[in-house]
Parts: C-alpha cells; sequence; structure tokens
C-alpha cells in the first residue's frame, strides 16, 4: 500500500513533486527492505546466554552486527535486516555508518585526543576552546551563550540541577559572597543550611536520567525507582492529556492546560509554605519515555511566565528531543518562547551530554560543578561531522518534510482501524500512536519485530518511532506497509 494519496489529500505542506525529492541514498550499500532470515535468532541466544553468566542482560533483545548494518537498517548477529525506525533509543542522528564519519579521526591532532583521554575540567587540550565554540555553540539555542559538557544525558540534568541550586541559593544570600561556618559544618552532615530543603518540581510521565536527582525527578515506571532512597520532598505536576485529532478537540486541551498550569502554581505556593521552595522546573518538550506525550506552545509559555514571576529557574530537558528530531534543532524552537529557557539539556543524537545555559546560571566557583572526564572529545569530533551533514545535506527540511508524510499515514491507519489504534502524534520524524491497551501494544512491537521493522515501546500504551535523520520517504513507506500488514492480521 502507498500511502501518498491519502497523505497528500491531508496534508497542505506536501505534495508529490516535494516527496520525490525526499528518496535519497543516503549510505551507499544500503539495504532496499527487510530480510528476516532466521527469525528465531539462535546466534542471539546463544550469546546472550554467554553475557548472562557475567552480567545481567535482561534488557537484551538482540546483538547487533555493526560491519554489515548500514544507514537506516541494523543487521543482528544472525543476518536478519531489519528497518531501525527506533535507532539505539534515538540516539543515532545519521543512522549506522555513514561514509563521512569514517574520515572524523584521519586528523591525526584529534586521534591523539581520543588516545590521550585528558580531564577536561582541568587539563583541557590546546584549542579546545575553539571546538567547543566551532561545534557546540554553532548550535546553541537562541539566547544561551554557556555550555557546560558531561557523559550522558542524565549526567547534564544532574549537574544542570547543581546549576539550578547554586543560582537559588545566591539569590536567598542577597548578594552576600562566601559561606557561613554554620553552612560548611552542616553541609558535612547532609543538614541544612548547608545542604538546604529546596526542591525541582518535575511533570508526571517525565523521565530525566537514573542517578539520585534526576531518577528523583522521573516519573514513569515503578521499576526505574523501586528500592532506591529518592527525594520524596520533590513534587510533580500532572502533564496535559491531550484527547485527538487536536484541532477537534481545541476547547478540551486548552482546559486541560489550564487545569495543570494551575496546579504548578498551587504547588510552588504549597512548597514555599512548608518551607522547601522550588529551585527550578524541568520538563521534556515531548515527554518520551512516559508515552511521546506532547504540550502546546501556549502551555510552555505560560509555564516560563509562572517560573519567571516566582523566580525559579526554567529548564528544558532535550535529552530525547533535540539535534534535530523534531524538523528543528531544538524542539522548543517550535514554542517561540519570549526569553530563552534558562537552561537546556542534550544528549543522544548529540553524541554525549552537556547543558546549555544563561549567563546568570553560571556556576561562582571551581569543582562546584565538575567530574574528571566532563564529557568526551572523541564524540565531540563526531557530532562535529553531524553537524555539518545536516547542515549540507538540509535534513532539517527533510525531518519534516518526510515527519509530515509518516504522521499523515499514522493518522489514516488510525482512521482504518480505530479499535487498535488511536491518536497519531508528533513533530517531525518524533512520531507515535497510541494501542488500545499495553498487551495489543506489546502484540504490534513484536508482530513488527517479526516482519523486520524494530520501533519501540513508551508509556503504557504507545508505539513510538525515533528513526535517523536521514529516514526518507523510501523507508517511511515500508514501515507504513508494515504496520498496516501488522494491523490486518490483528483484526483478523
Amino acid at each position: 500500500m502507498v500511502f501518498l494519496t491519502a497523505v497528500a489529500r491531508n496534508s497542505r505542506y506536501i505534495h508529490s513533486k516535494t516527496l520525490e525529492n525526499f528518496s535519497k541514498a543516503f549510505v551507499p550499500c544500503e539495504p532496499a527492505q527487510p530480510l528476516m532470515c532466521k527469525p528465531d535468532s539462535p546466534a542471539s541466544k546463544e550469546m546472550l546466554c554467554e553475557l548472562n553468566k557475567v552480567q545481567y542482560a535482561g534488557a537484551v533483545q538482540f546483538f547487533t552486527d555493526l560491519d554489515k548494518s548500514m544507514g537506516n537498517y541494523i543487521v543482528d548477529a544472525d543476518g536478519n535486516t531489519i528497518l531501525d525506525c527506533y535507532t539505539q533509543i534515538a540516539s543515532m542522528p545519521l543512522g549506522y555508518n555513514y561514509p563521512s564519519l569514517f574520515n572524523v579521526f584521519k586528523d591525526e591532532s584529534k586521534m591523539k585526543i581520543l588516545l590521550n583521554r585528558v580531564a577536561l575540567g582541568v587539563y583541557p587540550p590546546v584549542n579546545w576552546h575553539n571546538y567547543i565554540n566551532n561545534v557546540l555553540m554553532s548550535v546553541a539555542p537562541k539566547g544561551l551563550k554557556n555550555v557546560q559538557t558531561q557523559m550522558c544525558g542524565t549526567c547534564a540534568n544532574e549537574q544542570a540541577f547543581k546549576n539550578i541550586f547554586i543560582w537559588h541559593a545566591n539569590q536567598s544570600r542577597s548578594g552576600s559572597k562566601g559561606f557561613t561556618e554554620e553552612e560548611l559544618k552542616t553541609s558535612m552532615l547532609n543538614k541544612p543550611p548547608g545542604c538546604p530543603q529546596v526542591a525541582i518540581l518535575s511533570f508526571e510521565g517525565g523521565f530525566h536520567g537514573r542517578t539520585t536527582g534526576s531518577l528523583s525527578a522521573t516519573r514513569t515506571k515503578p521499576i526505574h525507582k523501586l528500592d532506591f532512597p529518592l527525594l520524596s520532598h520533590w513534587p510533580a505536576a500532572k502533564f496535559p492529556q491531550y484527547k485527538y485529532p487536536l484541532d477537534e478537540h481545541k476547547c478540551e486541551n486548552l482546559a486541560e492546560d489550564k487545569k495543570c498550569l494551575a496546579q504548578v502554581e498551587d504547588i510552588i505556593e504549597k512548597q514555599r509554605k512548608n518551607g522547601c521552595p522550588v529551585a527550578g522546573v524541568i520538563i521534556e518538550p515531548i515527554q518520551s519515555e512516559g508515552g511521546d506525550n506532547e504540550a502546546s506552545p501556549e502551555f510552555f509559555k505560560e509555564l516560563q511566565k509562572i517560573c519567571k514571576k516566582n523566580k525559579i529557574a526554567f529548564l528544558i530537558d532535550e535529552v530525547q528531543t533535540g539535534c534535530g528530531a523534531t524538523g528543528k534543532m531544538w524542539c522548543h524552537e517550535w514554542f517561540d518562547l519570549p526569553l530563552p529557557p534558562d537552561i537546556v539539556c542534550f544528549s543522544k543524537k548529540m553524541q554525549f551530554g552537556g547543558y546549555y545555559h544563561t549567563e546568570e546560571m553560571r556556576p561562582d566557583q571551581p569543582y562546584r560543578v565538575f567530574n574528571t572526564w566532563m564529557g568526551d572529545p572523541a564524540r565531540l569530533f563526531i557530532l562535529e561531522e553531524v553537524i555539518n551533514v545536516i547542515q549540507t545535506e538540509r535534513l532539517l527540511d527533510s525531518v519534516e518534510v518526510v515527519g509530515c508524510y509518516t504522521k499523515c499515514g499514522l493518522s489514516e491507519l488510525c482512521k482504518e482501524f480505530p479499535n487498535i489504534i488511536n491518536s497519531a502524534r508528533g513533530r517531525g520524524l518524533l512520531l507515535a500512536v497510541n494501542a488500545k491497551d499495553t498487551k495489543t501494544r506489546d502484540t504490534i512491537l513484536s508482530k513488527l519485530k517479526s516482519k523486520g521493522v524494530l520501533v519501540g515501546g513508551c508509556g503504557s500504551l504507545s508505539v513510538r518511532l525515533r528513526p535517523a535523520l536521514i529516514f526518507q520517504k523510501n523507508h517511511a513507506d515500508i514501515f507504513l506497509d508494515k504496520f498496516r500488514e501488522t494491523l490486518c492480521e490483528m483484526r483478523c
């Protein structure tokens, strides 16, 4: 089945001539279609058995043959060729074995930085500032002129919280510099005033990492949090839960925004009265692990206003939504915020972790936000080429057009199979639909995989797409065809 006719009818942005320009093969020798030669994956099962002898590997699905994986296709240890619409949990911007990436370490000076991994916070290599400026700052969110490098998304959020707490404490000191003797002494006992009772407000369904602070702000699955002593005084507000299609439920969704924003204000006031003020708010532009939940630009604008009014830092977690996944470099660009966020965290497609921030969020003393490596220079060099490819190949345009095409295809499937799936949504190639229940969702994931298409699940109902930025119309057609085959089988 080809969705072009239906899509063109449903989208004023897409025309057949335009779509013809988005079927480019970015990686030579990329397979033309999926091929499942050994669906039972005996080699992967044997490898998993060996790995389990020395490491618990319950989450492993299959082992990857990186020599054979190309472009949008992942090949497993059994030779199964699978269209990868999930790309290592949204972390591969250019798919597998993109040709120009092999040139990155032909530069001897870069290879030496790779071989001699230095402590960036104290002994950075010569010209490191130029790499930061030319790579990271070239794609910085508008208005954010500072950046802090870290190892991963969890590290980024955890360290960003520290920046927020430093900023909040400095406001409380009313311009006074230095720490009191009582602060110094009580900090070593993990008690106030040295370690004050302050909080980060997050949202139900949000996922922000797996270390103590970031996990305290995470509100997805209990299995992520069970048995860990976390920060119980950190509150969570409800994230908007919209009805779809959006254009048919404007009034209900507007009321949902207002209800959630009112709760945010109520929580902020209660926390202040209880002596545990909210220092910062963390939020994803689209909640990813929690179910690909969207909120409107108006919601984010009002949330930022609430933060400004209450002198609370506004942190946008773009770990999964950044680096072009939605058709803009940063998803929050779609919201047209009147002011830049105070902090924007990144990782995954950006290849390593970190966060951009305003001048006001700069740490005030050395070693307050610090670790040995503070990021991986090798990944920065890879990102440099990734950004070059995004710009020269105009991949953001591709993501927007192909994403719109794919989303319209998903909408058509929701109309054709309303008793199985619903609520097609997303921006760019960051897309999802809901199944009628969790069992149905899991069946969809399994059947698609057996047909040679890898997608992900999130929340309790959602089927999500996280393809590479080089995902084209021909890949979308394969995915949509296999998805329809799956739904037809389930309907029968």
